[in-house]
């Protein structure tokens, strides 16, 4: 909660800095919605693209069919995860939420992803720049000028943009506008990739050499969850109810199967032995919740802390952690970018493709329709997936 509140904090904080220093700060406001324009890294932007032009359009060309099928299956994962989530609240099973709050810090009780905050603000900023610099990359390789660069702040949500000419828009081809939309999801898989080996290179190689398992470390106490007041961050759990547990993989395995929700559990930690009496899932009453997030507590071999001290083994670990943010979210964001509806890139590539054959007007109706169907279908996965659990976080 606290962290939940120093998000708030910030952002009235911005909204009234931005207010009172408009002009000097060269803020632009409407409404809800805060922009500031810079002319600045558009140099970089061409420096990248002019490297080799052709390059990016016939990667972008290899792009635009992934981004494709990346729409296909995001629009297959939210039907089924609609109907999950119904058969879920119907029955009573244990499906678990198909939404999560993308906030790093923020521990939303239920939330089936939890993002630390430091690797995480780390992963949404690279995540943000790669995002638009891809779209501004295939703007310069099609000649499409760029009028400035900047950030937003739309209500809670932080962003950045590329603003292109509009008349070089309308000017290039279709080809052209499909390589350009395609070009920020398909920068940010990329991005995501490249993480992805380096991850796989050190936790299948260097961390399994470097660390050993003892137990599991809680990360973090949710806000009036079951283990508030009893159980602090940074313990280390070693037993629970009797069942050793010596990894994370022992602890989700013996809170969802071993449990229920109204049961006692006894942690055995580094600092004493504590009981709580665990809950339901605030969207899921039948899975057992003790209100903690936690992690495999892992320390250095004594072999590899003589050759190579303490520093370089957790350095190499919390890169593989900032790493798997890394791919996370970007791959995560860059699949939802792809859902066919406006103003989501999915929704203008929807647009463009759909204006091959058939005529402006039926394009519009297809496209709004489309896209009053799709925010509705996201919205009903995101009110029942967080919004009971914030609701516990504050009440």
């Amino acid at each position: 909660m606290n962290v939940l509140l120093s998000y708030v904090i910030l952002i009235v904080a911005i909204y009234i800095l931005a207010i009172l220093f408009r002009d000097r700060l060269k803020i632009d406001i409407y409404g809800p919605v805060l922009m500031r324009r810079t002319q600045k890294m558009r140099g970089w932007i061409d420096f990248i693209a002019n490297l080799s032009p052709k390059f990016w359009r016939w990667s972008m060309n290899i792009g635009i069919p992934i981004a494709i099928l990346g729409m296909i299956f995001m629009v297959y994962t939210i039907i089924m995860s609609l109907m999950i989530m119904i058969q879920s609240y119907m029955v009573q099973t244990s499906s678990a939420p198909a939404a999560a709050l993308l906030l790093p810090g923020v521990d939303v009780p239920g939330s089936p992803v939890f993002i630390p905050i430091v690797s995480g603000i780390i992963a949404l900023v690279l995540l943000m720049v790669v995002h638009e610099f891809g779209h501004g990359i295939l703007a310069r390789a099609e000649g499409v000028k760029i009028k400035s660069i900047g950030v937003i702040l739309a209500a809670i949500l932080p962003g950045a943009f590329v603003e292109l000419d509009e008349e070089d828009v309308e000017k290039a081809k279709k080809s052209a506008r499909l390589r350009i939309y395609a070009a920020g999801s398909i920068f940010n898989i990329a991005l995501a990739g490249l993480a992805f080996v380096v991850v796989l290179i050190l936790s299948s190689s260097f961390i399994p050499y470097a660390f050993q398992e003892n137990g599991v470390t809680i990360t973090s106490i949710t806000h009036n969850g079951p283990a508030e007041g009893v159980l602090k961050e940074g313990m280390v759990v070693t037993n629970i109810n009797g069942f050793q547990v010596n990894s994370r993989t022992d602890y989700t395995d013996l809170i969802m199967n071993k449990t229920k929700p109204g049961d006692k559990l006894t942690f055995v930690t580094d600092q004493g032995t504590y009981t709580i009496t665990s809950t339901g899932q605030p969207h899921n009453a039948s899975i057992t919740y003790p209100g903690t997030r936690s992690e495999t507590h892992l320390m250095v071999k004594p072999e590899v802390s003589s050759k190579y001290g303490e520093i370089l083994p957790w350095f190499l670990y919390y890169l593989s952690d900032v790493g798997y943010w890394v791919f996370a979210l970007n791959l995560m964001v860059a699949l939802f970018n792809l859902l066919p509806f406006k103003p989501l890139d999915g929704g203008i590539i929807f647009e463009e493709l759909l204006g091959y054959k058939l005529s402006k007007e039926w394009v519009d109706k297809i496209v709004s329709s489309v896209t009053a169907v799709m925010i509705s279908i996201v919205a009903f996965l995101i009110i029942y997936s967080i919004v009971p659990g914030i609701i516990s976080m504050v009440t």
